[in-house]
């Protein structure tokens, strides 16, 4: 009977140590960081391979992620061609025990023999080929009922991930081990022992399990999550292309990692449980792209080891990372500095310190400041807007929209707003009256009017909107129609 590999990709991290690229809205895993794809692309297509070795199939993904990124996540799965076979909304993050729970009970009642893969969507792994080995041991330890874990074989003493000890080899494994215990993040002197020991892997957080094995588990060590999800689950929606988890069981589901919930428990029992936790030694190049500084390790660096991008200038700068969104940056004298530039946030740091950025996004979040959650340039199902300009009574915004797509039919209470078209044709909706425009041409919606914005033509619709009012706030929106489900 052929077995089929299930990716799941837990896809509801925030990011914040890579801000300001990197933001609640618009996080890592969306970003392309390390080439032409983003790290969800590449997590997406990484099971993939010319003839898969054995009797084993790759099925088409299934996604966990929060509402505000579910259109991203499906925009970017439909650029590499590979749709997926179930996006399951969180209504609120619960960490990654229940978002496997979900996805589980998604998988209980398909047909066929199935092992999920579990992957973070925001990591990067170098090598594919012992990659797919790997893969290929833990889906055979999975399918025996096994639930698996990949140790990631460590190169430095890092002090900012966990660590599994490993135990007694396996028989006939090829290198898998039972799981001795897992520790927190270490001190440096401590993770300079585990590295000398050779007995310690970093803890990747990807995992292969049966479905039916998780649920088992799960509902054994905590019950509490288990019957949260499971009335979530059963109480949840259908909702086009999603699978919307019901908010009120789900709010009330105890937040837990797969670690805290699971595996760490099965060290205690495996000696007497079918079901036990294994791990597999992984040496691929993986990297969890938690930091500036690890960013700057996994990227392509010149003979000074630097690493640019955008329109950057260097003299004397050695060590250090660049990136230039939107001006010119020049780095001279620097070394082992980080330096981002976006449209609305420059941030500057010692390597050393970059990582307590995290920090900096918290504050500026208590101080209700929109860099904290969102770019200049702000991402919709129907294309995207950037704001240009703003005072007290007045914003201007560029907006882009897709070919055939539209915006809800909508009205505001306290503003008016002015269109001018500067690319492609328009069709408008104002009031009882539906008209196109092309460029150059525009049109002015007094505040209270219903109205409507399309793009009808084969090429994306850029236009200028001059919003002027008392109020300018994104939440004055009434909306009466949407293509894209979003409530009224």
């Amino acid at each position: 009977m052929t077995m089929t590999i299930q990716p799941v990709i837990l896809c509801g991290g925030s990011g914040t140590r890579l801000w300001p690229l990197s933001r609640e809205l618009y996080p890592k895993q969306f970003i392309p960081l390390l080439g032409d794809h983003t790290l969800l692309q590449d997590t997406v297509a990484r099971l993939e391979r010319d003839g898969s070795p054995g009797e084993t199939a790759v099925a088409a993904p299934v996604v966990i992620c929060n509402e505000e990124h579910r259109f991203l996540v499906r925009e970017q799965l439909e650029q590499i061609k590979r749709p997926p076979a179930a996006m399951i909304l969180e209504p609120e993050g619960r960490n990654t025990a229940p978002a496997l729970t979900l996805a589980a009970l998604a998988m209980e009642e398909r047909p066929g023999d199935h092992v999920m893969m579990v992957m973070p969507a925001d990591h990067y792994i170098r090598d594919l080929e012992p990659f797919h080995r790997a893969v290929a041991e833990g889906a055979r330890l999975a399918a025996d009922g096994q639930i698996v874990t990949f140790g990631i074989v460590p190169t430095s003493p890092e002090t900012g991930y966990g660590y599994i000890r490993i135990g007694a080899p396996l028989d006939g494994a090829g290198g898998a081990c039972r799981i001795a215990a897992f520790t927190e993040k270490p001190g440096l002197e401590q993770a300079l022992g585990y590295l000398e020991s050779r007995q310690y892997l970093w803890n990747s957080g990807m995992f292969m399990m049966q479905p039916k094995v998780w649920l088992a588990a799960i509902e054994r060590y905590r019950p509490d999550i288990a019957a949260a999800c499971r009335e979530a689950f059963s109480a949840g929606i259908t909702d086009g292309p999603f699978f919307r988890a019901d908010k009120r069981a789900f709010a009330a589901c105890p937040s837990d990692s797969i670690d805290y919930a699971v595996m760490e428990r099965l060290i205690d029992a495996q000696d007497g449980d079918a079901h036990a936790g294994v791990v597999v030694p992984l040496d691929a190049g993986w990297s969890d792209v938690g930091a500036w500084s690890s960013l700057w390790q996994i990227s392509p660096q010149d003979e000074q080891g630097n690493v640019t991008s955008g329109d950057v200038y260097t003299d004397k700068t050695r060590n250090t990372m660049i990136a230039a969104d939107h001006r010119l940056v020049v780095g001279l004298g620097l070394e082992d500095m980080i330096v981002i530039e976006t449209a609305d946030a420059v941030f500057v740091a010692h390597k050393d310190q970059a990582h307590d950025v995290k920090g900096i996004v918290q504050r500026l979040k208590r101080e209700g400041r929109s860099e904290s959650h969102s770019h200049r340039r702000v991402y919709r199902p129907w294309g995207t807007y950037e704001g240009l300009d703003a005072d007290t009574r007045f914003q201007v915004k560029r907006i882009v929209v897709k070919p055939g797509a539209a915006l809800s039919l909508q009205m505001h209470h306290h503003r008016a707003e002015h269109w001018v078209v500067v690319k492609g044709s328009a069709r408008v909706t104002r009031g009882d009256d539906v008209f196109l425009l092309a460029e150059q041409e525009s049109t002015y919606i007094p505040l209270g009017t219903q109205h409507r914005l399309e793009n009808p033509g084969k090429i994306p619709l850029e236009l200028i909107e001059v919003q002027t009012g008392a109020y300018l706030g994104e939440d004055d929106i009434v909306r009466f129609e949407d293509n894209y489900g979003r409530s009224p």
